[in-house]
């Protein structure tokens, strides 16, 4: 008896559930049902599911419980799943029915990543929309200027899509706007002075357009910003003073435009007290860097690199207790670095290269335990040598020294680092010697660079101890013996790790045996030229099938063209200038379907060059000094 009274009871109550679920607005089911006709592919299969007549049951269909007017549509192109994150995609295009849907609050359709169209003109009679998110789609058009009717918008996100023409002056009117995403489109024209007056506005991220004109003037008045990412336009101008009234930013971004004028930073200790990230590379800035930096206590990342910044750094920098990375390369600064870097002590990124900073380097740098990479290249430092507290230091990995006037043997002071050392360049120096055999030490060394020198010997066999080089660039010194050491590197270890490798302009030569391509499978760029290789090509190279560049030229070999290069499927540049190979060029070689730079020229070879993509639309040039080659591009064949 129980158990039937508790069946009743548990049938009333899905009855009564059911029952205190009004059905939606008509004019809402209308609008949704035109919404569905515009989208002709939905690969999450949700829109199959919305039918019957009452929308508020449809899935990523929202409805207030006590008018039944849809309030939300979600459906973005990425859903959760119990395993993995599912990529989904809408084409079609955004209908406009959905202005009808006057209760709507939000509007999520972003990551539909086919979805197009424009956004609806009237989209300003949706007057209680909280947030607007069309991101990662492939809308065009403009922005209707009706958007400003949308008092209650807390959140525009509208980025990763094709939009075009002037954001529009009356997004000035949304006063409780907090987040305002346009980054990635294609828009034009000036930033409204306008957008001044979104006091709540927390994050403004507006990088990668075609905005000009200047930062608007009063955009300090962003009382609440943390985010300004206005990175990758063409603006021009100062940086206007209003921006050291940002007293609660956390992120500024002003990077990749072409901003000119000096940098207003505040004089006041006050000003700007949580600014944590500035970037201001990739413009035109002018003029010094003010002496002011150091009251911005909180900044954590800075870069004002590939800008045209003059004079010293000042000692001010060595106030910024909080600093974790400094990027100031590719300006025309001066005079030394501060002694004052020593209290620098969270430091762990300092790149300054190409500059005309000059010696002495401070000792005090040595005190920043955390400093992991230090990049001082293309400098007038003339420091002869590394010095030994630099290698020393250490959380030291990554050391960039091009071009500072190091001479002499290879720096001893390399033999005792404390830290685990993943990258090197000491190219552009006046290095002689040889290239010790205790780079064998270096076992996490990825990078190696040392062009442009004046090393002589042999390559030590104990290079090939560096399983994790990825990087090897040799070019343009004296060396001398055999590169196979170089293709026996990663033996032992599946595939090698070697992706670049640039042994050109040397004086290695054969010597006995040919080269080998043993376990690198994973080459992309090679490049032995101007060596004195002779002999046969390596038939082994076609077993590069990652190889995108390579470069054997002028280096007196004088076997065929090795049919094998014809399974380096991922080939894109092939150069064999000026060597004595002989024979024709393998038919095989039409399947190198990503050859668009091609240089035969000064050989032996002789025959009909394949017929076909891309041999036939290569310059004259790419056979040029191959008396017995023939057809197209050259003379067609003598039958």
């Amino acid at each position: 008896m129980s158990y039937q009274f508790f069946f009743i009871v548990l049938i009333s109550c899905i009855t009564l559930t059911k029952s205190n679920v009004l059905p939606c607005n008509t004019n809402d089911q209308i609008a949704l049902s035109k919404f569905k006709d515009g989208i002709y592919l939905d690969t999450s299969g949700r829109l199959e599911k919305w039918s019957g007549k009452n929308c508020c049951i449809w899935e990523g269909i929202t409805c207030d419980n006590a008018t039944g007017r849809v309030t939300e549509i979600n459906l973005p192109g990425s859903i959760s799943t119990e395993q993995t994150p599912l990529q989904t995609q809408m084409k079609g295009e955004v209908s406009p029915s959905i202005t009808l849907l006057s209760s709507l609050e939000v509007l999520n359709l972003g990551g539909q990543i086919s979805l197009s169209g424009n956004i609806p003109e009237f989209i300003g009679n949706l007057t209680k929309l909280r947030k607007l998110h069309l991101y990662g789609n492939n809308m065009t058009g403009r922005i209707p200027e009706s958007i400003g009717n949308l008092s209650n918008l807390e959140e525009i996100q509208l980025q990763e899509n094709r939009f075009d023409g002037s954001i529009p002056n009356s997004i000035g009117s949304l006063k409780n706007l907090q987040r305002l995403n346009l980054y990635s489109n294609k828009l034009s024209g000036s930033i409204p002075e306008s957008v001044s007056g979104l006091t709540r506005l927390v994050g403004l991220d507006l990088h990668q357009n075609f905005l000009n004109g200047s930062v608007p003037e009063n955009i300090g008045e962003l009382k609440s910003l943390t985010n300004l990412d206005l990175s990758d336009n063409q603006l021009t101008g100062e940086i206007p003073a209003s921006v050291s009234n940002l007293t609660a930013i956390s992120v500024a971004y002003f990077d990749s435009n072409y901003l000119e004028g000096e940098i207003p930073f505040p004089v006041n200790p006050t000003d700007m007290p949580s600014l944590g990230f500035l970037r201001l590379q990739n413009n035109s800035l002018t003029g010094s860097i003010p002496l002011s930096f150091g009251f911005l206590s909180s900044l954590q990342r800075v870069s004002l690199s590939d800008n045209k910044l003059e004079g010293p750094i000042p000692e001010s920098f060595g106030k910024l207790s909080q600093l974790q990375e400094l990027y100031i390369d590719g300006n025309n600064l001066s005079g030394s670095i501060p002694k004052s870097f020593g209290n620098l002590t969270r430091l762990m990124d300092f790149t300054a290269s190409r500059n005309m900073i000059e010696n002495p380097l401070p000792r005090e740098i040595s005190s920043i335990n955390n400093l992991e990479t230090i990049d001082l290249s293309f400098n007038r430092l003339e420091l002869d040598t590394i010095p030994d507290w630099l290698a020393e230091m250490p959380s030291i990995s990554r050391i960039y020294l091009a071009d500072c006037g190091i001479k002499g043997e290879f720096p001893i002071s390399l033999n005792s680092t404390q830290g685990s050392l993943l990258e090197l360049d000491l190219s552009s120096n006046s290095l002689t010697g040889s290239i010790p055999a205790w780079i064998e030490k270096h076992t996490t060394l990825y990078l190696l660079n040392l062009s442009r020198n004046s090393l002589s010997s042999d390559i030590p066999k104990t290079i090939t101890s560096l399983q994790n080089m990825g990087i090897l660039d040799l070019h343009s010194n004296n060396l001398t013996g055999s590169v196979q050491v170089v293709f026996e590197m990663g033996t032992g270890f599946q595939g090698g790790s070697l992706t670049h490798i640039d042994l050109s302009d040397n004086k290695f030569s054969a010597g006995h045996e040919n080269i080998g391509i043993g376990p690198q499978i994973g080459i992309q760029h090679l490049n032995v030229s101007h060596n004195s290789l002779g002999k046969s090509l390596p038939d082994s190279i076609g077993k590069l099938q990652s190889l995108e560049t390579l470069d054997f030229s002028y280096n007196e070999f004088e076997s065929t063209l090795p049919t094998s290069l014809a399974g380096a499927s991922s080939l894109e540049v092939l150069k064999m200038r000026n060597n004595n190979l002989t024979g024709e060029i393998p038919t095989d070689y039409l399947k190198l379907s990503k050859l668009n730079e091609l240089d035969l020229s000064d050989n032996l070879l002789a025959g009909k060059i394949p017929d076909g993509e891309p041999f036939s639309s290569f310059p004259v040039s790419s056979y040029s000094g191959n008396k017995g080659l023939c057809g197209k591009p050259l003379p067609s064949c003598k039958v």
